[in-house]
C-alpha cells in the first residue's frame, strides 16, 4: 500500500489498531491487516498507518509488510481467478498465500515456514505454479479491472469489451488501453510539494538528501520533490512535520497550479476535504487575499485547521457547506476571483495509490456520481464573479466524469455565460482545452482539469458593481 496523496492528520474516527507482538512478521501481520479490512472495509492504507505507529514500526519492518501487503492486493483479481481455476476459496488468507507462490514465487516450505499450513493448503499451493498470469486469463483479469469500468476503459482507450482484447485502429494507438492500465497496476511514488511559504525547493531537497533519502525534482511542478523510497516512516522526512513540505501527489499539485491564484484574490476550494489543495492554494496566493475552505463534510474539513496552522497559512477560512440551500454561499454568489472544484468522482486515476479501492469500493455508483458532479459544478459555478475562473477537476481518467461532464454544464443555462480558456502556457502538456493526467504518461496520479472563464458583464457579488 501506498500513503494517501494528501495525507489527513489524525481523527476520532480512525479504525482500531491492530497490536502483535514484536518481532511478529511480514507475512502474519500483513495477513491480520488484510483479515481487518475484509470485516471493517477500512481503507488499507488506514490500516497500515496506525498499525505502523501503534507498533512503532521502522523503515525495514515497513517495507516488508508494505511489500507483502501490495502482492496480494495489486494481483487481487489474478490471484481470485488462478484460486477459483483450482476450486479453492478467494478468501484473504488464500489470496496472500496464493501471493507469495505466484509473485513472489515463495516454494511451498518457505511459505510453510512464515505460516502454518494445513494439508488442503500444502496440497493447493503445490499445484499453483507461476506466473501469476497464464492462458485462458480474461484482459480485463489481467488488468486488474473491476466490471463496472471495463466498458468505460475500453471505450476511453479503444479496447474490445465484448472480445476482451484492443482493438486495432481507432482514435487511440494500439496498447493504449493495457498501457494505461498496467501503469495503474504499479506503485505509487511517494511525493512531496514544497510550502513556498517557508522556503523554496532547492533547500527541502538539499534536507531530505541529508537526511539519507533519495529525492529528485518532479518532472513537471515547480514544487514538487519526489523520494525513491515508497516505505517511509513521514516522521522522519525533513520539514513534514513542521509544515515545511506535505505530502501530495504531483497531479494534486498541477491542479492547484492550474487555478492560477494569485496574491490578494478571493478564492474558493468547493470540495476541499482535509485541505491538501487549500494549502497549496494559499502558497500560490503568498498568504495574501481571502482563501475559503468549503466541503459538506465537517470531520475531514476540521483535520484541515491544525494543518493551516502548521504550514504558517492565516489566510485560510473554513465553511462547511449545508445540505440543501446554503445562506452563507447564496450571499457570495458571483463573489469569488477563482473557484476549485475537485468533484467527487470514482476515484480511477488514484488506483496505484490505493488498490483496494477497487474492489471495495468507497465512493457512490457512477450512475449516481454524474448526476453529483453536475450539481456541485452548477453549484459552484455561481460563485464566480464574472471575468473570474472556475476550475472543474477529479481524480479520474473516464470521459464521462471529465470532459463529457464539462461539455454537459457549457451547455446548460449555469454554463452559458462560461467559455473553455485554457492557460497559453503551463507546467505540465495540455490536450488540447483539458489538463490530462496519467500515470502511464506522467508518472503522477490520473487526474483531469477544465479552466473555465465567466465572460465580462452582468452583476458582480462584490457591493453589486456591474463589471466592466
Amino acid at each position: 500500500m501506498q500513503h494517501e496523496a494528501e495525507v489527513d492528520e489524525d481523527s476520532s474516527d480512525a479504525p482500531e489498531v491492530v497490536l502483535l507482538e514484536p518481532g511478529t512478521g511480514a507475512v502474519p501481520t500483513a495477513l491480520a491487516l488484510l483479515a481487518q479490512q475484509q470485516a471493517s472495509g477500512a481503507p488499507l492504507d488506514a490500516l497500515l498507518a496506525h498499525h505502523v505507529r501503534a507498533n512503532h514500526i521502522w523503515n525495514d519492518e515497513l517495507a516488508a509488510i508494505q511489500a507483502t501487503l501490495e502482492r496480494a492486493v495489486r494481483s487481487h483479481a489474478r490471484l481470485e481467478w488462478r484460486l477459483r481455476a483450482l476450486g479453492v476459496d478467494p478468501s484473504a488468507r488464500n489470496r496472500l498465500l496464493a501471493s507469495l507462490r505466484l509473485c513472489a514465487e515463495w516454494r511451498v516450505p518457505a511459505i510453510g515456514d512464515a505460516l502454518r499450513l494445513d494439508a488442503a493448503e500444502m496440497a493447493w499451493l503445490c499445484a499453483l505454479t507461476p506466473p501469476l498470469e497464464c492462458a485462458g486469463m480474461p484482459l480485463a483479469t489481467r488488468l486488474e479491472c473491476p466490471a463496472w469500468a471495463w466498458p468505460r476503459m475500453c471505450a476511453a482507450f479503444g479496447g474490445d469489451e465484448q472480445q476482451g482484447k484492443e482493438q486495432e485502429g481507432g482514435p487511440h494507438p494500439a496498447g493504449t488501453l493495457e498501457r494505461q492500465m498496467r501503469a495503474l497496476q504499479l506503485p505509487a511514488p511517494l511525493d512531496l510539494r514544497v510550502n513556498t511559504l517557508k522556503g523554496t525547493r532547492n533547500a527541502a531537497l538539499e534536507a531530505i538528501r541529508r537526511a539519507g533519502f533519495s529525492a529528485e525534482p518532479t518532472p513537471f511542478s515547480p514544487v514538487g520533490i519526489r523520494l525513491q523510497e515508497r516505505a517511509v516512516a513521514l516522521g522522519r522526512v525533513p520539514g513534514l512535520l513542521s509544515g515545511d513540505v506535505d505530502v501530495q501527489d504531483e497531479g494534486s499539485q498541477l491542479l492547484a497550479l492550474l487555478v492560477g491564484a494569485r496574491a490578494g484574490e478571493q478564492v474558493l476550494d468547493y470540495c476541499a476535504g482535509a485541505g491538501g489543495k487549500s494549502l497549496a492554494l494559499a502558497a500560490a496566493m503568498q498568504n495574501k487575499g481571502v482563501l475559503v475552505a468549503a466541503d459538506i463534510d465537517e470531520t475531514r474539513l476540521g483535520r484541515a485547521a491544525p494543518r493551516f496552522v502548521k504550514a504558517g497559512v492565516d489566510i485560510a477560512q473554513r465553511h462547511v457547506i449545508a445540505p440543501g440551500k446554503d445562506v452563507w454561499l447564496k450571499r457570495r454568489k458571483r463573489h469569488f476571483d477563482r473557484v476549485l472544484v475537485d468533484a467527487p468522482c470514482s476515484g480511477l486515476g488514484a488506483w496505484r495509490r490505493n488498490p483496494d479501492a477497487r474492489w471495495q469500493r468507497r465512493t457512490p455508483p457512477l450512475e449516481e456520481l454524474l448526476p453529483l458532479q453536475a450539481d456541485v459544478l452548477q453549484r459552484a459555478a455561481r460563485l464566480v464573479r464574472p471575468g473570474g475562473t472556475l476550475v472543474y477537476a477529479t481524480c479520474s481518467l473516464l470521459p464521462d466524469e471529465n470532459e463529457e461532464q464539462v461539455g454537459r454544464f457549457l451547455a446548460s443555462e449555469d454554463g452559458a455565460e462560461f467559455e473553455l480558456t485554457p492557460p497559453a502556457s503551463f507546467f505540465a502538456p495540455l490536450d488540447g482545452d483539458y489538463l490530462r493526467l496519467s500515470p502511464a504518461e506522467h508518472g503522477c496520479d490520473g487526474f483531469f482539469g477544465a479552466v473555465l472563464t465567466r465572460r465580462e458583464g452582468g452583476w458582480s457579488g462584490r457591493g453589486g458593481r456591474r463589471s466592466k
